[in-house]
């Protein structure tokens, strides 16, 4: 790939944060009020492993962060979209969740704002699919690591190569595609998974579907190695 062609893509990614913004501020309720079926699964295994503090990546509307704190999880959630930050603090404040929830605006390019061994467990729905380049995400997986405690569980879920809209779109360099509506979209095989759990254990690497297309996704759950 030419330097060129890599100078357009990184600012094609780069105004990812300024579409999601506008996104967010035209739809309320972009993806519903119902919790996601993975963090249905995260919390089961939250409860049966015992971790109770919880930090969530890329936080969307806060869907799934209210899930986690009505299920008496003590919730740090992030996203770098300030829209979508003051939704989830105007629905936490209208619940009485203030105790349980917090909520910070960061971009996950950038260090994570927490001292070492803070959180039992780290979920996201859906962000290591964003606008993240392969060598973001091993960052972002290192920095998860450092912040998650001893045994700490990471659970994330991303689009795969066996999605009907993988290959299709305008291709933005590694398996980043942008396709409708202008989002673009980080396309993950097995080897990539296997790539970013460097110093993690595997515990699971699970396939399924999701909405009316149905979209074909991975979700993956590691646990830091002592």
């Amino acid at each position: 790939m030419n330097t060129k062609r890599e100078k357009t893509d990184k600012e094609v990614l780069d105004k990812q944060k300024s579409h999601w913004e506008k996104t967010l501020s035209e739809n309320h309720e972009m993806f519903g009020e119902k919790p996601s079926e993975p963090a249905k699964k995260a919390v089961e295994l939250f409860k049966k492993k015992g971790k109770k503090k919880i930090l969530e990546l890329g936080a969307g509307q806060g869907r799934d962060t209210l899930f986690f704190a009505k299920n008496g999880f003590e919730v740090t959630a992030l996203d770098y979209s300030r829209k979508g930050v003051e939704d989830i603090i105007e629905k936490v404040h209208k619940l009485g969740l203030d105790e349980q929830v917090k909520v910070k605006c960061h971009d996950v390019r950038y260090p994570l704002p927490f001292k070492n061994d803070s959180f039992d467990a780290c979920y996201s729905h859906m962000l290591y699919c964003m606008a993240l380049t392969t060598s973001e995400l091993e960052f972002l997986s290192d920095e998860i690591r450092r912040v998650l405690r001893p045994d700490g569980i990471n659970i994330y879920t991303v689009r795969h190569t066996k999605d009907v809209d993988y290959g299709t779109g305008t291709h933005r360099g590694e398996d980043i595609y942008q396709i409708g509506g202008g989002f673009v979209v980080h396309f993950f095989n097995r080897q990539k998974v296997e790539r970013l759990a460097k110093d993690y254990d595997i515990v699971s690497i699970d396939e399924f579907d999701e909405g009316a297309l149905p979209r074909k996704l991975f979700r993956v759950t590691l646990r830091k190695k002592s």
